[in-house]
């Protein structure tokens, strides 16, 4: 009875943000979120790069919605996504002729090796996940994937995430670099 009993919780839910946090969470993001698409989409759609992947926007929440979760800090961001992204990208290429064993391998390890460097991103397990899921276009980019889009991507966002969540008196990011 006591495993289920762990499954009710120990505390209350958080109250709701106010609308001054709701507010420069949507801006960061929309910002963040525009820097890495209008390059996509404005300067290197016609390249075999890409900037944009999904775990971005898992991202966005973490440094510009949750900016005092250790899992928002830029070690985690920038950690996280790069080393999560080199795991994808080996896995994909020793197993991609099994790809449920690649993908549960990238995921697995990626988290692993977070957890091990103190750069755990939840994001992360996505971007490694992308590595060996990805289309044609990212499995072309090999190890330039942890360059270009993840690293690449992850400093524009986290520039943003400097500047915009520091405007308000309120709101300080990072709490810690390393």
């Amino acid at each position: 009875m006591n495993y289920f009993n762990k499954m009710k919780g120990t505390t209350k839910s958080p109250p709701i943000a106010s609308p001054s946090e709701i507010g420069w969470s949507w801006v960061g993001a929309f910002l963040g979120m525009a820097a890495v698409s209008g390059i996509h989409y404005n300067m290197i759609t016609q390249t075999d790069l890409v900037m944009v992947i999904g775990s971005f926007g898992a991202s966005a929440v973490l440094i510009y919605g949750a900016i005092k979760s250790p899992l928002a800090q830029p070690r985690n961001l920038v950690g996280g996504h790069i080393i999560s992204a080199i795991i994808g990208v080996i896995c994909y290429k020793l197993f991609a002729s099994h790809m449920w064993l690649a993908s549960s391998l990238a995921v697995a390890t990626a988290i692993a090796i977070m957890h091990a460097t103190k750069t755990l991103h939840p994001p992360g397990g996505a971007t490694a996940l992308i590595a060996v899921i990805g289309s044609n276009k990212i499995h072309d980019l090999g190890f330039l994937y942890a360059v270009v889009p993840v690293g690449v991507g992850v400093i524009i966002m986290l520039i943003v995430a400097l500047i915009v969540n520091n405007i308000p008196k309120n709101r300080r990011y990072p709490e810690y670099w390393l």
